[in-house]
């Protein structure tokens, strides 16, 4: 009997969300499924909120502007894509790049806590608000970003999306800021 490697059992949930259509509506007005993209055997595990234009067109996540600041907060901490795994919480992107509903991220939940079990990484870095409170329900993520908090033996580190730096100038520099506790806490 063989055993499945973490790439051959993300490729089987991948299948699986195709096969299962948890949000039809959101599948229906998609060009596709962006389910993750990295390291199956990463430590470090972003977590967005779901795909935009560019992520929906490619079928990768954090492609985009906000995957060019990523790539960017990484190099400064010495890491880039090829170390962690990346998903979102929603597969497939919402209609004019609207926020998720509370029931299109329920109804991903359970296979993002799945890639999560086959993944098992040492650390899960949720960015953005919607991605902290699948995991941090009720915190404000003004009050929690960079500050880690252990949740059933994970270990999730909050932060701002990198979208907000984009739009925000003078958060750049807290993410920044932020991004520099990751080496520390692998």
């Amino acid at each position: 009997m063989t055993t499945q490697t973490k790439k051959e059992l993300l490729d089987n949930l991948k299948k699986t969300i195709a096969i299962n259509n948890p949000c039809p509506e959101l599948k229906n007005s998609a060009i596709q499924l962006v389910f993750g993209d990295g390291n199956p055997d990463a430590d470090l595990v972003f977590i967005g909120e779901a795909p935009g234009k560019k992520e929906d067109e490619t079928g990768k996540p954090f492609v985009g502007a906000s995957g060019k600041m990523l790539d960017d907060l990484l190099s400064k901490i010495g890491l880039n894509r090829s170390d962690i795994y990346i998903t979102n919480i929603v597969k497939y992107r919402p209609p004019k790049n609207r926020d998720p509903s509370e029931s299109e991220k329920q109804a991903f939940l359970p296979y993002l806590r799945n890639q999560l079990e086959i993944i098992s990484p040492k650390i899960v870095v949720t960015l953005g608000r919607h991605s902290m409170n699948c995991f941090l329900p009720k915190r404000k993520i003004s009050e929690v970003h960079g500050s880690p908090e252990v949740v059933d033996g994970i270990t999730y580190l909050p932060l701002y999306h990198p979208a907000a730096a984009l739009y925000n100038g003078s958060m750049r520099q807290t993410l920044i800021d932020d991004f520099q506790k990751i080496p520390e806490l692998i």
